[in-house]
């Protein structure tokens, strides 16, 4: 009977290296989901790393064949991730603006204003540990402004857009449906301004003379994960 386990050094095997290394690495993973990937090619990348990871030669057959065992768990996640993608439809609000805020018991009561003063009308808040942000509408620009004190103002900034992408319910449990929306937008040099996500709705933030392609490269990956949900279900 041949011996399925996989190397192993120590308590490290070359399978969990393998593992590890493409976890951390989106291009990695990108190339597994949509099966682009040079096996031959990407061990001989990542072999040096493996090697100084268990601190001795490896056998480039031993990684070909882990990264063929992770290939399966990725296929499974793109599935997964598809099936939500294909699932989810666009919209984009134009003529947006930005104001960041620093964070304190004040700017928070006045954030608390604004929505208040403003529940009809578009309007998302973000909040970190140091500062919060607020996108809106860019006719409320100045009522917004006049609620914060100009040395709590961190940033302004005009002309923006937002897109939004309206998901199913099971978009938040499942790990990365978001960055697929994101990578889309990147690969086009695009520079995503701000993002959110409230609930089922994922918010990404760009200059108005970008809008039309990061809404074209969302528009065309909801497109393609139909077309892949539909020929293999």
């Amino acid at each position: 009977m041949h011996n399925l386990r996989p190397a192993l050094v120590g308590k490290k095997s070359i399978t969990n290296i393998v593992n590890d290394i493409i976890a951390t690495d989106l291009s990695y993973q990108d190339c597994l989901q949509n099966d682009y990937c040079n096996f031959s090619g990407l061990s001989r990348v990542i072999k040096p790393e493996i090697e100084r990871s268990l601190e001795k030669e490896v056998n480039l057959e031993s990684v070909v064949t882990a990264i063929k065992r992770a290939r399966r768990f990725y296929y499974i996640h793109e599935q997964t991730i598809s099936s939500i993608i294909s699932e989810s439809t666009i919209s984009v609000k134009t003529d947006v603006a930005k104001i960041s805020t620093a964070r304190s018991k004040r700017t928070v009561e006045r954030v608390a204003k604004a929505l208040t003063r403003n529940v009809n009308s578009f309007l998302s808040v973000s909040e970190s540990l140091s500062s919060i942000t607020l996108v809106f509408d860019d006719k409320l620009i100045d009522s917004v402004k006049e609620i914060f004190t100009h040395y709590d103002i961190l940033e302004i900034d005009e002309d923006l857009a937002a897109i939004i992408v309206h998901s199913p319910e099971k978009i938040i449990k499942t790990p990365g449906c978001a960055i697929a929306f994101y990578n889309q937008i990147s690969r086009r040099h695009i520079n995503i301004e701000d993002t959110s996500s409230c609930h089922t709705d994922t918010i990404i933030v760009v200059k108005m003379n970008d809008v039309g392609r990061a809404f074209d490269a969302i528009t065309m990956l909801i497109s393609k994960a139909r077309r892949y949900t539909k020929n293999n279900s």
